[in-house]
């Protein structure tokens, strides 16, 4: 409240007690009108004894304005569209704009190597890195951060798939005025998160009290991105590990927030209200509870989630995450529960980079490898050490699954996170064949029982 003149900035954010007392929440905007939110936990800047600079001293064009070729011609500007797939009924997002977002490139300095350890050398090289923090003696770096730090920022993106456009009307039309294939302008919104200034930090090596905040900023944008209009469907996720498809490698998530509900939102939708009208039950809690009883799928828990390896699981490595208290959405989360999503999301992460390591079935298997090719465990003594500290950086999607923003069908659906990776082993990736890419139907090379086994080798189910 000390930010803006005493006047609550935000619509249907409500803090909870310990956000009010120990996050700062500071909302500026950057030099092309985009949304930019500083998330600070560190104490200086809670109490207001330090502040965040403000200005962002790039002259950035707006990113939908109009522009002139070099024949003189008006080129208009590149307006997210979308187009309805009539076989399907799935809107298909189509951006030019979102295919010139950056990757990870290397600065003048690149013929250097990096340090030993495989981690970045700052003295070594300069790695290009738009999430990184302004640096203090350059006078322009084309970075999204205004600051030389911070504890997490959220922001629009500069390329997104999605984008609310002034002046474009919301409007459905017909490709070659043909009305089999309806098309619209993607009038959604695609925001980044950075869960830390160190662009070397994994996630997994966050601490409980970062990603606390980070739970906090999901609940905080969830609330708000709800009352823009034409908004059905806010999916917070991460994707992590570059065998995913990730082009920057600073620790971040988006949050993408559609104007429509993405095709498996809508087909969980269908399963869980033909499941209530037939038999007056949430699905997916039935399913947790069921898990709970079966209990040999389970594979931790606290006071406030459950986290087992699904009856059904698709992927190699396979998690689902739920609430033990009925949630439609992130910002519905009391102040316990997101303290304890942050205890059990961490452990998740810790325990998951030790899944391909050595452990009883691979202890005399000398091809078991991290995902570099170098020895994911000491493989010398021949034993099993699922504590060890070592790991492999395992690449994951992290995909939380909301109630929609509109649709009735949002009250019989309940907040859950689906966790899995690509890799089927250390160093195999599970590629998407026929059966699955052609015919959307999944063939796993596993079973969950073993999945869940391996993960209850690796520390305690009970996190309480």
């Amino acid at each position: 409240i000390r930010d803006f003149g005493g006047e609550y900035p935000y619509k249907l954010y409500r803090p909870g007690t310990y956000a009010r007392e120990h996050m700062r929440i500071t909302a500026t905007k950057l030099s092309d009108g985009r949304d930019f939110f500083y998330i600070d936990d560190n104490p200086e800047y809670v109490s207001g004894h330090k502040t965040r600079e403000l200005i962002d001293p790039r002259k950035l064009a707006y990113r939908f304005t109009s522009h002139v070729d070099s024949e003189g011609n008006e080129v208009p500007s590149e307006v997210p569209q979308m187009r309805q797939d009539p076989l399907t009924g799935d809107w298909i997002p189509m951006s030019r704009l979102w295919a010139k977002r950056p990757a990870a490139i290397l600065g003048e300095d690149s013929n250097n190597h990096d340090s030993a350890d495989g981690s970045a050398d700052g003295s070594a090289q300069s790695r290009i890195d738009p999430f990184a923090g302004r640096k203090a003696q350059c006078e322009y770096q084309d970075g999204e951060i205004p600051d030389e730090d911070y504890d997490v920022v959220v922001f629009e993106n500069r390329y997104p798939a999605m984008a609310q456009v002034a002046g474009v009307p919301n409007t459905t039309t017909y490709v070659d005025g043909n009305p089999l294939w309806k098309q619209a302008p993607a009038a959604g919104r695609c925001e980044v998160i950075c869960f830390s200034s160190n662009e070397n930090m994994l996630p997994a090596n966050l601490s409980v009290l970062r990603m606390r905040t980070i739970v906090e900023a999901w609940a905080f944008r969830t609330a708000e991105i709800s009352q823009i209009e034409g908004i059905e469907q806010i999916y917070p996720f991460e994707n992590h590990g570059s065998q995913i498809g990730v082009t920057l490698h600073h620790p971040h998530g988006q949050i993408y927030a559609y104007p429509f509900i993405a095709p498996r939102l809508e087909q969980e939708l269908r399963h869980t209200e033909a499941y209530f009208e037939r038999t007056g039950s949430n699905l997916l809690k039935d399913l947790m509870n069921s898990e709970i009883e079966a209990k040999k799928r389970v594979i931790m828990h606290n006071h406030s989630w459950v986290a087992y390896v699904p009856a059904a699981a698709r992927w190699s490595l396979e998690v689902h995450v739920a609430p033990v208290r009925d949630v439609l959405t992130l910002d519905q989360l009391d102040d316990q529960e997101r303290w304890d999503l942050a205890q059990i999301y961490i452990t998740l992460l810790k325990r998951a980079n030790k899944f391909f390591g050595l452990s009883s079935s691979n202890a005399g298997d000398s091809s078991a490898k991290s995902f570099a090719g170098s020895p994911a465990f000491d493989l010398s003594s021949g034993t099993s050490d699922a504590n060890s500290s070592e790991f492999v950086d395992l690449p994951y999607v992290a995909a939380w699954h909301q109630a929609p923003v509109h649709d009735s069908r949002r009250s019989h659906y309940r907040l859950n996170l689906q966790f899995f990776s690509f890799m089927r082993d250390a160093n195999k990736i599970k590629y998407l064949a026929g059966s699955e890419a052609g015919m959307a139907s999944w063939i796993s090379d596993t079973t969950p029982e073993l999945i869940a086994s391996r993960f209850q080798e690796l520390g305690d189910v009970d996190l309480d």
